[in-house]
């Protein structure tokens, strides 16, 4: 087996467990320990993992600086997107003030609003406006900077904008929810406008599957407490300690 191979069965298996030994990896791999101590070593070095006394841990948090286009990011989770968007819009009042923020699971909440909510709605996605306005529903749309990789609309005037709203509620997307960081985001100017319309909003929903928990990206725009989670699937009941989680069923 390579050694590439090792380091991902390695990866997998402590995703799924969160630690073990050296002498589970070498019995499960069908290696020697001498061999599993070298690739935790170098898996160690790559920050995949936390090597400890007789074997290793997960890293708990995976930190991106980066984020992807919209057109990427919409190839994925497309069903547990969906799910969750089917849910929040059910939480949308007739007399509700509410903030939409950009993004892709945002996005399919905009598909699954009613036609017939009386509901107004504020937003920074340029293709939310857009979708917004076509199923006849009343929306305005911020103004400022237009960032072209998220469709949103961001900056000082941005902020500016918001400053006048008193919002209901709002939902947000989010590149990343844990426990240290609490909700972030890579870029700076998207965090403060997401900091600025959470600050004049009554109730925060943060749509956010899985793969959301325990990523940490640059920059935080609001504390756990600040929101309530709606997710398809909570892998650790430690989050629940720090904010409310609404786990959505198939």
């Amino acid at each position: 087996m390579l050694s590439e191979e090792r380091y991902s069965m390695i990866i997998n298996f402590l995703e799924d467990k969160k630690a073990v030994t050296v002498g589970e990896l070498a019995e499960w791999l069908g290696t020697s320990e001498s061999t599993v101590r070298r690739d935790l070593n170098a898996l160690h070095d790559m920050g995949r993992l936390n090597k400890v006394h007789g074997g290793a841990t997960a890293v708990e948090e995976k930190i991106k600086a980066t984020e992807e286009d919209v057109q990427s990011k919409s190839l994925k989770n497309v069903e547990e997107k969906k799910l969750l968007a089917r849910y929040a819009a059910t939480l949308v009042n007739d007399d509700d003030v509410v903030y939409v923020d950009a993004g892709t699971t945002t996005l399919m909440f905009v598909d699954a609003l009613s036609p017939n909510t009386r509901a107004l709605f504020v937003t920074n996605g340029i293709v939310h406006a857009k979708k917004l306005i076509q199923k006849g529903l009343k929306a305005y749309i911020i103004g400022g900077q237009i960032k072209l990789s998220t469709e949103a609309v961001i900056g000082a005037e941005a902020i500016n904008s918001l400053r006048k709203y008193n919002f209901t509620k709002c939902f947000m997307g989010t590149n990343g929810i844990s426990v240290e960081s609490g909700l972030t985001t890579p870029d700076l100017e998207e965090a403060l406008v997401k900091k600025e319309a959470c600050s004049h909003s009554y109730i925060t929903y943060v749509l956010a599957d899985h793969t959301k928990f325990k990523a940490v990206s640059a920059i935080t725009f609001a504390s756990l407490g600040r929101c309530c989670v709606i997710t398809d699937k909570l892998t650790d009941n430690k989050f629940r300690d720090y904010t409310v989680i609404k786990e959505v069923e198939q």
